[in-house]
């Protein structure tokens, strides 16, 4: 099957330019925090019986859980973690990501985390958490977009 994928990036690099634009007036490490723990809050509950092994995210300092699903051929996400900084970067990616087709989960990078400082105001263990979750969002729609081939 073939796809047009230039739409597609655009719709991505659209969602991280709306980010980048809410983060604009963050001018210290504090209000970006701020910003990222109230998006943490208003992520849809977590089914409790998916809080498993199977979906829990490797490498993050707090305990998170990523289920995905492939509908339509769009990838979905559905996230959980006890710490509401994990919740609100995993949030984050889901605004970019939630709903993008596998292909493009796996050829558009999250940029717009660069460009809004976060790298530099989170932790290192914050930040190998975020690139293991994002690293895990992408192993998710590589087996979904595998299995969708065979």
């Amino acid at each position: 099957m073939n796809i047009d994928l230039t739409h597609t990036f655009e719709s991505c690099l659209r969602k991280q330019i709306l980010i980048k634009k809410t983060f604009e007036s963050c001018i210290v490490p504090e209000e970006i925090y701020q910003k990222i723990i109230e998006l943490g809050k208003n992520l849809p509950p977590y089914p409790f019986l998916d809080k498993t092994p199977e979906y829990l995210v490797k490498g993050c300092q707090s305990t998170m859980y990523l289920r995905s699903y492939l509908k339509e051929t769009k990838m979905h996400f559905e996230v959980y973690s006890e710490a509401l900084i994990s919740a609100g970067l995993a949030a984050l990616l889901l605004s970019v990501y939630q709903g993008e087709i596998p292909e493009v989960i796996l050829k558009c990078p999250p940029l717009f985390l660069e460009e809004i400082g976060l790298y530099t105001a989170l932790s290192p263990s914050r930040s190998s958490g975020l690139s293991n979750l994002f690293l895990h969002m992408k192993q998710e729609s590589l087996k979904a977009l595998t299995k969708n081939v065979n």
